[in-house]
């Protein structure tokens, strides 16, 4: 029997000296992931040289060995968190995290490398799970969407200018001078937090960690059918970003040959969705977060399908602006999504709100990296893989929305 947690706060009780600096604290954690991510991007191709990589595609390794250590990195740090409390949970991550940096630093093969990666992802679960689980100590509803949708409004500001940052590193120093950037950005996060975050997870709803809790924690989610269902629709939405995620920098660079602006168009897809999750903080509270989703999922469904159309008519041979106008619809929709399927998926979890956290993280994101490799091991010179997975997943997500909603009444 799990023992009810305090009733979260207003925003009146902000575990920070301020709203707003709580709500910038939390975006450079979770940026930490997409930092990670993004910084390499532009290098990658170097990477490949350097250790011999057969082949673009297996490039991509690079990006989905990250996503397989943050996957079962959140499945540990999230009961520990609800052991330990959230900060200095937080903290064994980030040095984990310069541990993985170290070792991507000194790899000597590729294998080495990607290993070293994956140590990385598992240090980066922790400042990225344990947002959504801060979020939840204090807020709910509405309001933890909107306060989710603001933090990841500022941290994919900082995403969009990261392939830039890793160009610019590789104008000066080799590609392992952008691991160096990423431990201090760790360090950065790791005094802020320590002088300017207070504790939200109280003594008294501390739980204890053992595989018994384990396994409870992640029964009490995937029985809950609101939870699972949106929980798989995260999975699905960000697996068609993946896989537009593992293919941008052949999108960019081999199809449509852009050289060094790779950059600026990974950007511009980068900073729209940032400027829908600031959108969303507003809409929700007008309109609540399913009318949202299911608008901003229909908009996908319907760019993705006259894209298709187009491709086919043009024999494949897609121009850039028009390319660009598709990619620039659907990231704004996905903004549209990622806070809110979170959100929806964490309502009934507030008593296990770490433990619900780690699982929903770690659930989604390996329904999302398997659509993600799965499109970008598809990738053949052309963007229909790319086309295909956002608009049959945005589908595939409507109609877990409907079993997540059947039978409910909700006024979310």
């Amino acid at each position: 029997m799990t023992k009810p947690s305090s009733s979260p706060s207003t925003e009146g009780q902000c575990p920070a000296r301020s709203f707003n600096e709580f709500v910038a604290m939390l975006a450079l954690c979770m940026s930490l992931v997409a930092l990670s991510i993004d910084t390499i991007l532009p290098a990658m191709q170097d990477i490949g040289r350097e250790f011999s990589v057969p082949g673009e595609n297996t490039q991509q390794f690079i990006i989905t060995a990250l996503f397989a250590g943050l996957s079962l990195g959140q499945l540990i740090v999230g009961p520990l968190s609800d052991r330990l409390g959230r900060k200095v949970t937080i903290f064994y991550g980030l040095g984990l995290f310069v541990i993985g940096s170290l070792l991507c630093i000194v790899a000597s093969d590729f294998n080495l490398f990607l290993a070293a990666r994956f140590i990385q992802g598992m240090g980066a679960a922790a400042p990225r799970v344990l947002v959504i689980a801060i979020v939840r100590d204090r807020y709910e509803g509405r309001v933890m969407a909107k306060v989710i949708s603001y933090v990841m409004g500022i941290f994919i500001c900082l995403p969009a200018i990261a392939p830039t940052i890793g160009q610019a590193f590789l104008m000066v120093a080799p590609w392992r001078g952008i691991f160096v950037l990423l431990m201090a950005i760790a360090a950065v996060i790791f005094v802020w937090l320590f002088l300017r975050l207070d504790e939200t997870l109280h003594e008294e709803d501390r739980r204890p960690f053992t595989l018994l809790s384990l396994w409870q924690g992640i029964k009490t989610v995937c029985t809950n059918r609101m939870t699972l269902c949106y929980m798989v629709s995260a999975g699905f939405i960000f697996g068609a970003f993946m896989g537009y995620l593992n293919s941008s920098q052949q999108i960019f660079q081999s199809y449509y040959d852009l050289g060094d602006k790779f950059p600026l168009y990974f950007g511009a897809t980068a900073a729209a969705i940032g400027a829908a999750f600031f959108t969303n903080a507003q809409l929700v509270e007008r309109y609540g977060m399913r009318a949202v989703i299911v608008t901003a999922l229909i908009a996908m469904a319907i760019a993705g399908g006259i894209f298709g159309l187009y491709e086919i008519i043009v024999h494949g041979q897609v121009p850039l602006p028009a390319f660009m106008i598709y990619m620039l619809i659907s990231a704004f929709c996905m903004g549209m999504l990622f806070g809110n399927f979170n959100a929806l998926a964490m309502v009934p979890m507030g008593h296990i709100a770490g433990m619900a956290s780690a699982v929903i993280g770690c659930v989604s994101l390996v329904i999302a990296a398997g659509f993600g490799a799965l499109i970008g091991q598809m990738f053949d010179n052309s963007l229909t893989p790319v086309t295909a997975g956002f608009f049959g997943l945005s589908l595939a997500s409507l109609v877990m929305m409907y079993f997540a909603e059947k039978g409910t009444e909700n006024a979310s």
